[in-house]
């Protein structure tokens, strides 16, 4: 194996592998549809082609026959006049276009049978062109809905590239909170045993014991100065009593 052929394998796999990755089915089916209908579009364009063709044919020949009944006439009154010599021209001319009728009468005939065979050529083609379409259509909705299960799929397992990122993020998530309840279930149950001691917990008693003695000092200090006032007012009272029996 030479190294041109060897070069040519070597092209041909990587094309079929860059088409294997980046071709669109859909794509293809649609544009091997499009040349299917530009291949039915000149069949009937054929058709029209040769209908107009016998349709050209037809009308001479209806000129050339309309021209035999004149020359016939011309005939006839050149040998009424004498002039034999004007007569045979114009059955001369008869035969000439007595010949080319022939001849169109043949083309036209062979026309109807193109004509026919074009015909039942585009009707088959028709055929084959709608039941392409169909399949085309079928094959297409079939693709698209295998493509999006496959990206649903890929998506929900954390296949794809998309979705890799996501899945270790997730589980590293996931590792981390199960570290730590573990963690926090460890000292809880080195508290419970006094192995730790619950600083968090003492301060929090130290407090309230603190908080406490200050209230009940507030509390004896208001009641000493209420204790003061009330001897007061008493003696105030008493004065005013004896002035009021004077």
């Amino acid at each position: 194996m030479g190294i041109l052929d060897r070069l040519t394998t070597m092209i041909k796999a990587k094309i079929s592998s860059f088409l294997d990755r980046h071709e669109d089915p859909r794509e293809t089916l649609d544009y091997s549809y499009e040349k299917q209908l530009e291949l039915l579009t000149n069949v009937k364009r054929g058709v029209a082609d040769v209908v107009t063709a016998k349709k050209r044919l037809e009308l001479q020949k209806a000129k050339l026959e309309s021209n035999i009944e004149d020359l016939n006439n011309q005939a006839r009154e050149a040998v009424n006049l004498g002039r034999d010599d004007l007569a045979r021209v114009a059955l001369e001319r008869k035969k000439d276009s007595m010949a080319q009728i022939e001849s169109l009468t043949a083309q036209i005939a062979d026309l109807e049978n193109e004509q026919t065979k074009l015909v039942n050529t585009e009707r088959r083609l028709s055929a084959k062109v709608e039941a392409f379409r169909t399949k085309k259509e079928t094959i297409k909705a079939q693709y698209s809905a295998a493509e999006a299960q496959v990206k649903i799929t890929e998506s929900v397992t954390g296949i794809s590239e998309e979705m890799a990122d996501v899945g270790m993020s997730v589980q590293r998530a996931e590792e981390k909170t199960e570290s730590m309840k573990a963690r926090s279930q460890a000292l809880d149950e080195l508290i419970d045993a006094g192995t730790l001691q619950d600083l968090t917990g003492d301060q929090t008693k130290v407090e309230e014991e603190l908080s406490k003695i200050k209230s009940s000092e507030e509390v004896d200090q208001e009641l000493k100065i209420l204790k003061q006032q009330v001897p007061v007012k008493k003696k105030a009272k008493t004065e005013e009593t004896q002035e009021a029996q004077q």
